[in-house]
């Protein structure tokens, strides 16, 4: 079976030294590891790849992994084709990655059996670069208010060369526009898209994690990784603050402190409460408990955001305010 490669794949070839000084070390003919990606987004499967070929008395066995860290095990296959002089085992590892940023593959080890006993091999784990499971259109932040400055006083002892300057730039500006309408394509160009308001952004988000219907695969820790980190966005751009970096405390901290119409800090923190123990404690989750997180979600967006009630101070105007 070949694995396709959707990105520039980490090769590694050689032998590894074991970990045990009382354990022999198992010496492949040839070995090979690589991920089918190197950047995945936080929840999202990838492949994981171990490629062996050793002499046909041999049999490779890959050890449990015991701690894998920021990884979530899967799925494990093995799969062994002989050949007239060599065997060549592979496995192949079905994973996912839940922090961001760039992270190692836990070191795997195998038991290699063979006539003369048991030996081992070691295999050091690779790097792969957590991203954010948010589309773009997320980042379009409102843009961060000002305190107006005071005016200052310019000194101007004539005005005819101000006069003279402003004739050249309106003259060289209509000769350019001049010259780009001449120079126009005779077709149609498209618009730019206009950036959709923040209530359309975060419901059309939860309507796909909706759809993707994540908790009947059981796949609820990714579930909860997701649903809070879109909160947590809203949650930022409708009151101007980094929800994204916070922890729960901070978060929690910063909503009670702001003017927040129509939102109950009791539920959010019940929401918080019930993701970080998803997410971090590796509870077990229920799919009536997801399906009440989301709707908890929705009716967030639809009670707090409405376009014509203020928003909070910036940081400057909360200091000038105080």
């Amino acid at each position: 079976m070949t694995l396709a490669i959707a990105s520039a794949a980490a090769v590694m070839v050689g032998l590894i030294a074991g970990s045990d000084a009382g354990v022999a070390e198992a010496r492949p003919l040839h070995f090979v590891n690589r991920v089918d990606r190197e950047k995945v987004r936080l929840g999202e499967p990838f492949t994981y790849e171990l490629v062996i070929m050793h002499p046909l008395d041999q049999r490779y066995e890959l050890r449990p992994i015991h701690d894998p860290g920021p990884f979530e095990p899967l799925e494990q296959l093995r799969e062994r084709v002989d050949g007239p002089q060599a065997a060549t085992t592979t496995f192949r590892l079905k994973l996912s990655l839940f922090e961001l940023g760039k992270k190692r593959l836990p070191d795997l080890g195998f038991d290699v059996i063979d006539p003369s006993g048991v030996r081992e091999l070691i295999a050091k784990g690779l790097e792969v670069e957590g991203l954010s499971s948010l589309g773009q259109n997320v980042d379009q932040r409102e843009p961060a208010l000002y305190d107006i400055k005071a005016l200052e006083v310019v000194p101007v002892h004539t005005y005819r060369a101000l006069w003279i300057a402003l004739a050249v730039v309106a003259l060289a500006s209509a000769g350019y526009a001049l010259y780009r309408w001449t120079k126009r394509p005779r077709r149609l160009i498209a618009q730019e898209q206009v950036p959709q308001p923040l209530d359309v952004r975060t419901l059309g988000a939860l309507d796909a994690l909706r759809t993707e219907d994540l908790p009947s695969q059981g796949r609820f820790r990714e579930f909860y990784f997701r649903l809070s980190e879109i909160v947590r966005a809203y949650l930022g751009e409708r009151y101007r603050f980094e929800a994204l970096e916070c922890t729960s405390g901070e978060l929690l901290a910063f909503l009670r402190r702001l003017p927040t119409s129509g939102l109950s800090i009791v539920e959010v923190s019940r929401f918080v409460d019930e993701s970080d123990l998803v997410k971090f404690a590796k509870a077990t989750a229920e799919p009536n408990q997801c399906r009440e997180s989301l709707e908890f979600a929705y009716r967030l967006v639809r009670e707090t955001f409405s376009p014509s009630s203020p928003l909070p101070p910036t940081d400057g105007q909360r200091d000038h305010l105080s």
